[in-house]
């Protein structure tokens, strides 16, 4: 397939913008180009078919079943989509008046009343754009928490061993040391390895709960007065919320802080580069460190706040991915309390009852009870068969399944996360897992065809070592 730039034709094109409506004046020639940029010059109906050919060289979750995790395929409705296209959210600028964008402040003041409902926080700022942006946010928190407090010393994050990988890269961007805690053999934190590196130098700990080996730890109460008691704060890596939300709170369970994803547990479309949202939640202790500027009453209406001197800064220009907000207010606002619930509860059911389909012929990596997600490790049928992780995750695509997360987490060998999340139904789940039996039985009788797989995708198997490696990310134009 060729790539859009070598599509190009010179004098072809489309007009997609509008008329200029403002008056046009001449950049200094200083700030011009030397020579226009060599973007392709393409038709609008080229460019149609183009993408529409790279799509159906993609699994989508419209294509079929797409247990990847609520990263990127939970269910997202059409209306959080219509509802952010409203003109009056889609076409404001961030320098407008405040008062012309009073129903814009209400969203934000009405998402964090809402998301602090769920999450058990005092206060939040939409100013991180994802993930792992909130993850950098919430401990600059933690940082300028300890330093207004004259308190220097405390120099180490401690991080479970089963910790997303962005938590030890977070940390060490904001200037932490990172003592790593192991697992116990029931992948819940080992508390007595927790109190042995617990003291007076312990800034917090990051922790996702349920852990990213799908279990929800029993010790969590006892784990955040350990660190409590040490002088320390607690870090809630919300990436799991999906299994909790309106069930139990974060703040409830000793949190200090929090980052929500809310392009994927809130619902907004992600994956491919975003954009995304990461709000930081935080109880009192830590609201005035939170990133300027903050919303508040006044009056009847709203305004951001002009002093904030305790405050760690902007985080990110304007206001954060404000439509992603939107969409995730709407999401909240259609599903209401219960169903906010509801969906926390099918998501563990949906794990559980594919786990319990698969759990008489593969390995389960912990066989209690799972969350929203399971985890399955293939270290013995590669010992006994040949066949990887990686063979079965493509033995799927050829069944039409996009592969579960594969390799992680690291303290399992071999594995494979199933998430299934909230939507999937009966049905759906029963026709996966006889996919995955199926596969489990040509595995015994016929590995050699699995370790070929996929056969059937416009893309066969690919070098991904290879792409990650030496990519290639530029267009070498010819001379």
């Amino acid at each position: 397939m060729k790539l859009i730039i070598e599509k190009s034709r010179e004098g072809r094109g489309c007009t997609i913008l509008p008329e200029c409506d403002v008056p046009v004046t001449t950049l200094p020639k200083s700030q011009t180009r030397s020579a226009a940029p060599r973007l392709p010059q393409i038709a609008e109906t080229d460019i149609s078919r183009h993408y529409t050919q790279l799509m159906k060289r993609t699994h989508g979750v419209n294509d079929g079943f797409y247990p990847l995790g609520s990263c990127t395929m939970k269910y997202n409705p059409r209306i959080n989509e219509e509802i952010a296209a409203l003109p009056q959210f889609s076409k404001i600028h961030p320098l407008q008046p405040q008062h012309t964008v009073q129903g814009c402040l209400e969203v934000f003041a009405k998402a964090e009343q809402y998301l602090c409902e769920i999450t058990g926080m005092d206060a939040m700022s939409f100013q991180p754009a994802a993930g792992a942006h909130g993850e950098f946010t919430g401990l600059l928190l933690i940082k300028a928490y300890h330093k207004s407090r004259g308190d220097s010393n405390r120099t180490k994050i401690i991080v479970p061993d089963s910790a997303h990988g962005t938590n030890p890269a977070s940390a060490t961007m904001a200037g932490y040391t990172i003592v790593n805690v192991p697992s116990q053999a029931d992948g819940c934190v080992d508390i007595e390895k927790l109190k042995s590196v617990v003291g007076s130098d312990t800034a917090g700990l990051m922790l996702t709960n349920p852990n990213t080996v799908g279990l929800f730890d029993k010790n969590i109460l006892e784990i955040t007065k350990i660190i409590h008691d040490a002088g320390g704060l607690c870090y809630y890596d919300g990436a799991n919320l999906n299994a909790v939300m309106g069930i139990v709170r974060p703040g409830d369970m000793g949190f200090d802080v929090i980052h929500l994803n809310l392009h994927k547990t809130f619902s907004t479309p992600h994956g491919g580069g975003g954009p995304g949202s990461g709000p930081v939640g935080c109880k009192n202790l830590l609201t005035p460190f939170l990133p300027a500027p903050h919303w508040h009453k006044e009056g009847e209406g709203y305004a951001f706040d002009t002093e904030s001197p305790q405050s760690i800064g902007r985080v990110k220009e304007f206001y954060g991915n404000f439509l992603v907000v939107v969409k995730a207010l709407t999401y909240i606002l259609t599903l209401g309390s219960e169903g906010i619930t509801e969906a926390a509860q099918n998501a563990v059911l949906n794990a559980n009852y594919l786990m319990n389909r698969l759990s008489d012929l593969y390995d389960m990596a912990f066989q209690h009870t799972c969350m929203h997600e399971f985890v399955i490790t293939l270290e013995r049928l590669k010992k006994e068969h040949g066949v990887s992780a990686m063979d079965i995750a493509k033995g799927l695509l050829d069944n039409g399944i996009h592969p579960p997360t594969m390799y992680f987490p690291l303290i399992v060998h071999e594995a494979l996360m199933v998430e299934p999340t909230e939507t999937e139904s009966k049905d759906t789940l029963d026709e996966a897992a006889e996919v995955f039996r199926k596969l489990y039985h040509t595995a015994q009788t016929n590995p050699e065809s699995l370790h070929n797989a996929p056969i059937t995708t416009p893309v066969r198997r690919l070098d991904e070592v290879g792409a990650a490696r030496n990519p290639r990310l530029k267009y070498e134009f010819e001379l």
